[in-house]
């Protein structure tokens, strides 16, 4: 006879594996720490792109200011005598107007970089990363980051580039050869003009490309962000907790709130003048002060468990009770605690008063 055996699977096994998506909270934490899904390679494409286009929109503008530039250097500057003072004066010279060619360019790249970044996670100023954390010293990390999956991808990337630029100049040489080979035959204005064209081309077609890549770059880096964000079914459990409390102590907590309260109204019931009742599912106690109050008003009230505690504490104090169906529920259903009576109950709750004040006078 062949014995057959159950294999119990314990689920708990699983409950610790990053499986779920990371939670809205679990995501602004991150990013405060500055941990957000980005590609270093869109802002740097994306210089490059535009650098290169503003050389292309403003060549007559930087034409002009190289032009000058070399002009008074070879004419102006070569006939200066070789003095102190001579030297420091042409040096500050050449490096304004190296700053005046080179400023659109710098402005350029500060403003494109931002945006870069900007598009991809917007404004974030986090000083996290900054911190110093001991870890980072360690040279076994350092070797595991080495081998890791991360750094063979980045190793990729850089090949990848490489090849994208060496395919790009290759072919658009070609493509050029014969210009080329005829360049020792042009006068030298027009070859330099030639260089100038042909190196803004390369650098076009391969800025393009690379922002055509780092756009792929970024899917991958926001996979990997998302991947490393993921949390456990107990990790979103405990977050939970953490927001919302543990329900057991609010529980308990919303229990012990419940019985204070209740206790403040077990002892407002003594002061009562009457206590209107069902008889058996609601009890309504009722104060009425002339010279302090323009109505009555309701300073206890419950239902089954709770309207027989009261009545059982109306009855250990010598508080009358009376019994009265239709104004119990009614003043259960539409008077709170601590609030007056409505206009609607005057004459019944006044008939009531009466009778009890009448028997308190008799007594």
């Amino acid at each position: 006879m062949v014995e057959h055996r159950r294999l119990k699977l314990d689920l708990q096994l699983f409950a610790g594996e990053k499986t779920e998506k990371a939670t809205p909270k679990k995501k602004l934490d991150a990013r405060k720490k500055g941990q957000v899904a980005k590609s270093n390679e869109i802002p740097s494409a994306f210089i490059m792109l535009f650098v290169f286009l503003a050389f292309m929109m403003f060549s007559g503008f930087f034409q002009g200011r190289m032009n000058n530039f070399f002009t008074v250097a070879y004419t102006d500057y070569m006939q200066l005598e070789i003095t102190t003072s001579n030297v420091s004066i042409l040096f500050s010279q050449l490096a304004f107007q190296g700053t005046i060619i080179l400023l659109p360019i710098m402005i350029i790249a500060v403003v494109t970089a931002f945006l870069g970044n900007y598009i991809q996670f917007g404004f974030l100023v986090s000083g996290e990363p900054l911190k110093m954390k001991l870890n980072k010293l360690n040279p076994i990390e350092g070797a595991k980051k080495i081998f890791a999956i991360r750094a063979l991808v980045e190793f990729a990337k850089s090949v990848l580039k490489l090849i994208v630029i060496g395919v790009v100049v290759s072919f658009t040489l070609w493509l050029e050869r014969s210009t080329l080979l005829s360049l020792s035959s042009m006068p030298l204005e027009s070859t330099f003009a030639y260089a100038a064209r042909i190196t803004l081309l390369i650098g076009l077609q391969i800025a393009l490309l690379l922002v055509v890549l780092s756009i792929f770059d970024y899917m991958y880096q926001k996979y990997e962000h998302e991947k490393s964000l993921r949390m456990s079914k107990q990790d979103i459990k405990d977050e939970f907790k953490k927001m919302e409390g543990d329900p057991l102590i609010k529980s308990k907590i919303r229990e012990k709130q419940r019985r204070m309260a209740m206790q403040r109204m077990m002892q407002e019931v003594p002061n009562a003048d009457v206590v209107i009742t069902n008889p058996t599912h609601y009890a309504v106690a009722l104060k009425y002060d002339r010279e302090k109050m323009e109505a009555p008003f309701v300073v206890a009230k419950g239902q089954d468990y709770v309207a027989l505690k009261i009545k059982e504490a109306a009855q250990r104090s010598g508080v009358i009770t009376m019994e009265n169906k239709p104004l119990a529920r009614a003043l259960y259903a539409q008077v709170e605690i601590g609030e007056p009576i409505p206009d609607d109950l005057f004459q019944a709750v006044a008939e009531v008063l009466a009778y009890v004040y009448k028997v308190k006078g008799n007594a």
